[in-house]
């Protein structure tokens, strides 16, 4: 069960990627960091930011976006622009990406690992998640 958010921990994360989200998202994650989106066509677990405010939290988020961020930037064909936000549990992810300026689109795009192919699925975090 995902918890709440303090936005610190997205503002750290904003650093160590030298991104910013988008605010659609970020409502959402302080609201419940982590958790799952599902709709008819997908079902992704979202990852949580790493949030250090206790044990409980940080054993709860440390699959966290920055870490699984650098993990997908490993592997051949990741976008160079894409931050890692979530997975459907078969290695595909979901993504947010920016222009090369760091500013993350509310857009979501999903990332097939075998193909290495990026597809918007999403307007925005809220077309997912309502």
């Amino acid at each position: 069960m995902p918890f709440d958010l303090d936005e610190k921990y997205i503002r750290e994360t904003e650093s160590e990627l030298n991104v910013k989200f988008p605010s659609e998202f970020k409502n959402r994650m302080i609201k419940l960091n982590g958790g799952e989106l599902v709709t008819d066509e997908f079902e992704f677990e979202l990852y949580p930011f790493f949030d250090k405010s206790d044990l409980k939290r940080i054993s709860r988020t440390c699959n966290h976006i920055a870490l699984e961020t650098k993990n997908a930037r490993e592997w051949n064909g990741f976008p160079k622009n894409g931050i890692v936000i979530g997975s459907d549990g078969f290695g595909n992810l979901i993504i947010l990406t920016h222009s090369g300026n760091g500013i993350l689109t509310d857009e979501i795009h999903f990332w097939n690992h075998e193909i290495g192919q990026v597809e918007k699925i999403a307007e925005s975090i809220t077309e997912l998640d309502g």
